[in-house]
């Protein structure tokens, strides 16, 4: 079996390099739940043509746009300053058209990227951001790695980690504080298990393994936590290694231990063949204590009428404790550099991050998490407040998964993961596997 795998792995890879060769981004796109999700957004067409003096911003998270331009005029009201809001979204290749506008010498003031593959198009292209109040007041701004300097606004926050149902926990006698390491873990779920029929579940967690369309759960999230869960901000080393072909072996293998506590405890119908929206339904019907998603799953809870308390915990695979929940920005906005308004951009950006009114209509009505110390403005939903807490006490760790090569999570990282949840392979393959696809891989694509 691990043969004909490897066989079927070396063809995906050997596809994967010869249309990296055609053009590929080099760096996947930074793939969060709702992105991938949303699959009904389109781009806002009806966008009015700026004038002579507008600033021009192209936003990427359709969904924000009625609150984008809500902000806009709230902005020119203040000020006087038009700000015309170009929103982009659902299948359109975002970086390609601003290089479209960008060889048409129509460039926007603020344009957005989405991770080192995104700002790799563009950094001589770029304004030094370092001097804008919002670079003092944050620690998510996107920084060019080779001057250090800040050249991305963060805009949001998302984290992810495991989700739980904190009455089914009640119930059960789990404090979800405790849950900070494998052994914990593992008590939970063994004895959450042998309380099945009496706390009403189906299985203990609800976990999608099923590489086609679930791949960015497992390659880009579950493993992300591989790379830089419980670091510091800003820590890579692991991911570095990766990104040189090299796995650590106690890391890896003590992410196998989570990885096959998630797999053995999952309901299985869901983990080998079910799409985000079964994961997301079998718990929140209440018929999981976990689910593998992260705070983006909030604006679907009303849909379920879900009542029960919910919140955020660090996937905490490791022996030792973890505290630290992945968080970071889903992308980011950049200033360009030749632009007619660099200073105005600067201070509408300034605007976003600082005026308590702008961030109340972020924060309330577009149902994001502030990456601003100053801002006090509360979110109003559950997983939203809940991962507020970690920003607040710095117990974030930085997403590194953004920048793998492109391509990585989807056809490679995600057929390991499916194997293992079929019971293909055993945990033991597991660890040689994703050592030898991640070496493959990451020899195949290098630039």
């Amino acid at each position: 079996m691990k043969k004909r795998f490897l066989s079927v792995a070396a063809g995906v890879l050997a596809v994967s390099a010869m249309l990296a060769g055609c053009g590929g981004s080099g760096a996947t796109k930074n793939e969060s739940s709702a992105d991938n999700q949303s699959s009904a957004a389109e781009s806002k067409t009806d966008t009015p043509a700026a004038s002579g003096d507008a600033l021009r911003l192209i936003n990427g998270k359709i969904e924000i746009d009625e609150q984008l331009k809500k902000v806009a005029a709230k902005y020119k009201e203040k000020t006087g300053q038009e700000v015309v809001i170009e929103s982009l979204g659902g299948g359109v290749n975002i970086q390609g058209q601003i290089k479209s506008y960008k060889a048409a010498d129509n460039m926007p003031d603020i344009f957005v990227i989405g991770g080192d593959g995104d700002y790799a198009n563009w950094t001589d292209a770029v304004a030094d951001l370092s001097d804008t109040e919002f670079a003092k007041n944050t620690d998510f701004a996107y920084k060019d790695k080779a001057s250090g300097k800040v050249v991305g606004f963060p805009y949001a926050v998302e984290g992810y980690g495991i989700t739980y149902n904190a009455d089914i926990l009640e119930k059960a006698g789990i404090d979800p504080a405790s849950l900070t390491n494998y052994e914990a873990f593992k008590a939970a779920f063994e004895k959450l298990d042998g309380m099945k029929d009496e706390l009403g579940i189906q299985a203990v967690a609800s976990v999608a393994a099923e590489s086609g369309q679930m791949y960015w759960s497992t390659g880009n999230h579950l493993f992300g936590y591989y790379y830089t869960g419980g670091l510091d901000r800003g820590d890579t080393k692991y991911f570095d290694m990766a990104m040189k072909g090299e796995l650590d072996d106690k890391r890896l293998g003590e992410f196998a231990d989570m990885t096959e506590l998630l797999f053995k405890y999952a309901d299985p119908q869901v983990l080998i063949s079910g799409t985000y929206d079964d994961q997301l339904a079998l718990w929140a019907q209440g018929k999981t204590a976990f689910v593998t998603q992260g705070n983006w799953i909030d604006p679907s809870l009303p849909t379920y009428n879900v009542t029960f308390k919910t919140g955020l915990l660090p996937l905490a695979f490791t022996k030792d404790n973890m505290t630290k929940i992945l968080a970071d920005c889903p992308s980011w906005w950049c200033v360009y550099k030749d632009g007619k308004n660099v200073d105005g951009a600067k201070a509408f950006l300034d605007y976003l991050a600082t005026d308590a009114e702008a961030q109340e209509i972020l924060v309330k009505e577009a149902g994001m998490i502030s990456p601003y110390k100053s801002s006090t403005i509360e979110p109003g939903t559950p997983l939203a407040l809940s991962l507020k807490k970690y920003v607040d006490a710095g117990e974030t760790s930085s997403w590194s998964w953004s920048n793998m090569p492109e391509g990585l999570a989807q056809n490679a990282l995600g057929l390991v993961f499916e194997s293992f949840a079929k019971g293909d392979i055993t945990k033991e393959q597991f660890v040689t596997m994703m050592k030898s696809t991640m070496a493959e891989y990451i020899a195949q694509n290098k630039k």
